[in-house]
């Protein structure tokens, strides 16, 4: 059984709980907060206020870090300097520049560390992965990825990280959307450029974008469509659509649906649901973190790596300098920036 530690107590935290009890790999023998108030809702579990005192005082396995976007780079290095074994909420890190530090990391140790894009692991996409795979329904001609949600104000006054530069990043392409930009580069290869468009649509008085538009392009060819934004009235359902020669198929309200010649859309699997969470968290996540355990024990490589995580960021990084960038009417080449490849 692994003796698993849990760094940072917001709201993803209790996601990540059940995971862990629901496991029968591992046992939560640790949490760790800076606001000790929330010790109370683990009065069974060791409490610690200070991530180098839970891993100076408890043996540890593997944590789990839920932390803001700027610790997840030096929370990451500490955690692997100490011989543990790390489960990182997504982002990789905060910035693309940290992120090639985190391959870094990873390629100085030999911890494993896994990066939570779980929705890799949803039954909508395992099945269109391998329909796209298996089955005659010819190339990808077009992707699309749409993520249009709601932030008030509140969720940025109450926790100020999330609209800092220098703590967040970014906004809603790292904080919402990373996801979908996760699934598109999945599907679409190896990336080659982007042109798009970062904004604020919202009154809110903070540093990171709300609101982004782009294309990208990739070496197959493909010329996915991405659009994310905080700015509308609620959380719709995110919407992923992929086109083939020969076949539409459309990713949304959890369930995978391919659409006939007369229009008609037929479902063809819906994702499990996690009773009692926000609907867009589905279950992945408790099927990446048994997946990483089983990693752990049985020594494999069966889990999303910091390697992988990358062009996640790399494409952020493509967005946010064509933004920057108005006065070339250019793509933004990935030969630009210097991304690694293993």
């Amino acid at each position: 059984m692994l003796r698993v530690g849990l760094i940072g107590l917001g709201d993803v935290s209790p996601i990540h709980v059940h995971a862990i009890h629901s496991s029968e790999h591992g046992e939560l023998v640790a949490v760790c907060d800076v606001n000790t108030e929330l010790s109370s809702n683990y009065p069974e579990t060791p409490f610690f206020s200070t991530v180098d005192r839970m891993l100076e005082k408890m043996k540890l396995d593997v944590v789990h870090v839920c932390l803001p976007h700027d610790q997840h780079y030096p929370i990451t290095q500490k955690c692997v300097d100490h011989g543990v074994h790390v489960y990182l909420e997504k982002p990789v890190a905060m910035t693309y520049e940290e992120a090639l530090k985190q391959v870094d990391v990873q390629n100085q140790t030999d911890k494993k560390i896994c990066v939570s894009f779980q929705n890799r692991y949803n039954a909508t996409f395992e099945r269109l992965m391998s329909i796209l795979k298996n089955e005659d329904v010819g190339d990808v001609t077009s992707i699309k990825g749409l993520v249009t949600w709601f932030r008030p104000e509140s969720y940025y006054t109450t926790k100020p990280w999330r609209g800092k530069k220098e703590t967040a990043g970014y906004g809603s392409i790292i904080n919402q959307s990373i996801h979908t930009l996760d699934l598109i580069q999945f599907i679409g290869g190896e990336l080659l450029s982007c042109k798009a468009v970062l904004s604020n649509l919202t009154d809110y008085a903070i540093e990171v974008e709300d609101t982004a538009s782009a294309t990208f392009t990739f070496k197959s060819g493909v010329k996915p469509f991405f659009h994310a934004t905080n700015a509308y009235t609620e959380n719709s359902s995110v919407e992923m659509q992929v086109i083939t020669e020969k076949e539409k198929f459309t990713i949304k309200d959890s369930r995978l649906y391919i659409t006939n010649d007369e229009g008609r859309k037929e479902v063809l699997v819906e994702d499990d649901k996690l009773p009692g969470s926000k609907f867009y968290y589905g279950a992945g996540h408790m099927y990446l973190i048994n997946r990483f355990y089983g990693s752990i024990i049985n020594d494999t490589d069966d889990y999303v790596s910091v390697e992988d995580a990358l062009p996640s960021m790399a494409m952020i990084k493509l967005m946010d300098l064509s933004s920057n960038n108005t006065k070339r009417p250019e793509r933004i080449k990935l030969e630009e920036i210097n991304y690694v490849t293993s």
